[in-house]
């Protein structure tokens, strides 16, 4: 059963989405380099939560989901190659798995 809370979370999560597809100009390795996170560590989760749940996705399923299109198609009309500076933020912070 759904708790106010629990369609709070939802509400805020279908916001969240909805603004990245609108800032497709804003870049997974700036969203990494300032936030800690990108659109497919976002796409990751949603997977493992319906993993979880016993509903099968993989990965390019759950990419389209959040980026709204298939993936690559995104990375076609949208990624821009990082500069020497984005890459070079990343492999500071990157995320140690």
């Amino acid at each position: 059963m759904s708790t106010p809370e629990t369609e709070f979370e939802a509400a805020a999560f279908r916001r969240l989405v909805a603004h990245l597809r609108e800032r497709s100009d804003v870049q997974n390795i700036d969203l990494m380099n300032l936030a800690g996170f990108c659109r497919n560590c976002l796409s990751n989760w949603y997977r493992e939560a319906a993993n979880a749940s016993g509903v099968e996705m993989d990965k390019e399923q759950s990419r389209e989901i959040i980026y709204g299109m298939p993936y690559e198609e995104w990375r076609a009309k949208n990624q821009r190659q990082a500069s020497d500076d984005q890459q070079a933020a990343f492999e500071q912070n990157r995320p140690k798995e």
